[in-house]
C-alpha cells in the first residue's frame, strides 16, 4: 500500500488521526471502574463498622448483665449497653438485642448468659422496587457468652454484714 491509500483509508474509516484518543479512552475506563470500586468499598466499610457495632454491643451487653444484682436490672442494663453502643456506630434503628439464659436461674454463680446482636446494613443507592432482584440489606449478627462471676454472690452476702 502506498502512503495515499493508507491515508484515503483512514480517512474513509474516521479516523485521520489517533491524537488525543488514548487519553479519552483511559478517563472512560478509569470512570467506568472507580464508579463501582468507590461504592464497593463505602458497602464494605459500612459493613465492616456493624461488625464491631454488633461485638461491641454484645460483648458489652452481656457483661453488665452478668454483673446486675437482679434479672430486671441486668435486662435494662443489658438493653442500655447495647444501644449506647449501636447508636454511636449508627446503627440504633437497625439493631436488635437478644439475651437468653444458659442456666435455670440466671444469676445463679456460673451460670452463662448469651447475648445475641443482630443489625441490617442496608446497601446505599438501590431503590425498593428492585427488591425481588437484588437484595436490600446485609444482615450482621454477633453473640457473646458471659458467665456469671461464681464468687460475685457470695463476696455480695459477705460484705452486708460487715461494716466499713
Amino acid at each position: 500500500m502506498t502512503a495515499r491509500s493508507d491515508g484515503a483509508r483512514r480517512r474513509w474509516l474516521g479516523r485521520a488521526s489517533d491524537e488525543g484518543s488514548a487519553s479519552l479512552e483511559f478517563i472512560a475506563v478509569a470512570v467506568l471502574l472507580l464508579v463501582p470500586l468507590i461504592y464497593l468499598i463505602g458497602t464494605l466499610a459500612r459493613v465492616q463498622a456493624a461488625t464491631y457495632a454488633a461485638a461491641g454491643a454484645a460483648r458489652d451487653a452481656g457483661r453488665l448483665f452478668v454483673a446486675a444484682p437482679d434479672e430486671g436490672a441486668a435486662q435494662s442494663a443489658a438493653q442500655a449497653a447495647s444501644r449506647i453502643v449501636l447508636d454511636d456506630y449508627g446503627f440504633a434503628d437497625s439493631g436488635t438485642t437478644q439475651v437468653r439464659c444458659l442456666g435455670s436461674p440466671c444469676l445463679a454463680p456460673d451460670a452463662k448468659v448469651q447475648v445475641e446482636v443482630r443489625i441490617q446494613v442496608d446497601l446505599p443507592l438501590i431503590p425498593r422496587f428492585v427488591r425481588g432482584a437484588v437484595p436490600l440489606a446485609i444482615p450482621v449478627t454477633a453473640s457473646h457468652v458471659a458467665s456469671v462471676d461464681r464468687y460475685g454472690v457470695a463476696a455480695q452476702d459477705a460484705g452486708q454484714g460487715a461494716a466499713p
